[in-house]
């Protein structure tokens, strides 16, 4: 019976009629240990197994220098994946996906590291059918990412051999400038090809931030008035309501420009502005969303006061709880200037967006968590109605809401139900929660299958990546100059600078 049914799902898959499943391979992750393996990783790769879309001759090998065996590692994993599907775990899924689980102890700077790992792999092609497809999954501190690639081309690991496919992934932050961006691309270059790597931005992978994409150029309404002749501005938040919490080391060295900003911001500020694409596939899309980095205007260092704000929390009030501020937290300096906000304005100067200001900001210990871009259209240039009629009357707003209630919601006038002629703004809401009644895949689920079948429309190019930088280098050298963060209570929407930012213009930050 069994056999039956997968033969009807091999018929259907010929007939495009279900979804592809990747070919045989072995993913190796390095940093294994980290938190991204269990609490994202093997997640996502266990969600695809249960729902068949992940092939039987699959393995993951992890690598670190703590000392564990297979046993152990897979374990951890079990104990990892439970807290994250808390009662949902699947015994006969686990027991068949587990099995591909292996894990070699190693340090990533050593040779014999990666000859330990490449007869590993062979010996995987024999005994798991892997066909000598193999993906690098860098998940290490990012200081090692240059030895690991550099070892990788000197095992001979990058070369795609006897028909087998090799990938390098590579988390975020990619770089630190600009110039090291440039580094980092010119080292890896040295030994895997562009169509090779994957960088990875997981915001890329949620079902709203790719919706951005369908709302656009599959509704006939919205394309017409995406444009400077209708829009006012664009607002793009990323407000997170934790602090910075066991990550304070981290945060030091990076800030919200770096941590935020440079990947998730600015990804989401391309798919906003960008062209319509001829085709929906990676050179197009990717084109495009270069083209936007190219026409945002540079803001110079003489200009940066004027354009962008940092700011930090101090102690106050979240949820009813009190909450300490980031020179309290863990292994942040008592004197520390780093942000945990960031507001900028940025202008993009083509014929679509000439004039339409685009406002971001992300931070930290804000009132609520909310990832939202917000298109406010300009006023109507009359109203018919009389000034009392419509003092409850504002201008026309299309919001989309990335998490955590993601939907779309369009702010229209209306007439309010009486024997007067009150209007008044109402939202019209769609969630795609209740729209489709099912839920969202995790953004890792998306974005790790299109890596194993080839796909890289989801992932970052390297001009986009230096793209990125080049528009916030200013930024952070006129930081570097003047070290000071305005101080903001944790609760709050930021620092009363930020509020000015948009006051100048005669604007005001919008609530989420």
């Amino acid at each position: 019976m069994a056999e039956t049914q997968v033969v009807r799902q091999n018929v259907l898959r010929d007939e495009g009629r279900l979804p592809p499943v990747p070919e045989p391979g072995a993913m190796v992750i390095f940093g294994a240990s980290g938190d991204l393996t269990a609490r994202k990783l093997i997640p996502a790769l266990y969600d695809l197994a249960e729902g068949r879309r992940l092939p039987m001759e699959f393995a993951v090998v992890g690598i670190s220098r703590t000392e564990m065996s297979h046993d152990e590692f897979r374990n951890r994993l079990r104990d990892g994946l439970e807290e994250q599907r808390a009662g949902s775990v699947s015994e006969d899924v686990w027991e068949s996906f587990s099995k591909g689980l292996f894990y070699l102890p190693g340090d990533s700077k050593k040779p014999e590291t990666y000859e330990e790992l490449k007869d590993f792999l062979k010996k995987l092609d024999g005994e798991r059918g892997t066909s000598g497809n193999r993906i690098f999954y860098l998940s290490s501190s990012p200081s090692l990412f240059p030895t690991i690639v550099e070892r990788l081309g000197e095992a001979g690991m990058s070369r795609e051999d006897d028909g087998g496919y090799s990938r390098l992934v590579i988390e975020k932050p990619f770089g630190r400038d600009l110039e090291s961006a440039r580094h980092l691309n010119g080292d890896i270059l040295r030994y895997f090809r562009e169509k090779q790597i994957y960088r990875i931005d997981h915001y890329l992978g949620k079902e709203t931030v790719q919706n951005i994409l369908a709302l656009r150029f599959s509704n006939g309404i919205f394309e017409p008035v995406w444009n400077q002749h209708y829009v006012d501005h664009v607002q793009i938040t990323v407000a997170e309501d934790i602090g910075v919490g066991t990550r304070g080391a981290f945060y030091e060295e990076a800030g919200a420009l770096r941590d935020i900003v440079q990947n998730h911001v600015m990804q989401v500020l391309c798919l906003t502005a960008m062209e319509p694409p001829v085709a929906f596939d990676a050179d197009s899309l990717r084109e495009e969303k270069v083209k936007v980095l190219k026409a945002v205007r540079p803001i110079s260092e003489d200009e940066v006061g004027e354009a962008a704000v940092r700011g930090q929390y101090d102690g106050g009030w979240v949820f009813g709880e009190e909450v300490r501020g980031y020179r309290e937290e863990k292994d942040v300096a008592a004197d520390s200037e780093t942000e945990t906000y960031v507001a900028l304005k940025l202008l993009v100067d083509n014929w679509r967006w000439a004039g339409v200001p685009f406002y971001v900001r992300a931070g930290k210990r804000m009132p609520k968590k909310a990832t939202e871009i917000s298109i406010q259209f300009h006023k109507t240039p009359h109203t018919p109605f009389s000034g009392p009629d419509t003092e409850g009357l504002e201008p026309n707003v299309l919001v989309i809401r990335v998490q955590p209630e993601e939907g779309v919601s369009l702010k229209i006038g209306a007439k309010v139900p009486g024997s007067g002629f009150e209007v008044r703004s109402v939202n019209m809401d769609l969630l795609y929660g209740s729209a489709f009644m099912e839920e969202a895949p995790d953004a890792y689920q998306r974005l790790l299958l299109d890596l194993m079948l080839g796909d890289p429309t989801l992932f970052i190019r390297a001009d986009e990546a230096e793209g990125a930088w080049s528009i916030l280098q200013p930024v952070m050298e006129g930081w570097s100059k003047d070290g000071h963060a305005a101080r903001y209570p944790a609760g709050t929407w930021g620092p009363d600078e930020a509020g000015e930012l948009l006051g100048h213009d005669g604007r005001e930050w919008r609530r989420p």
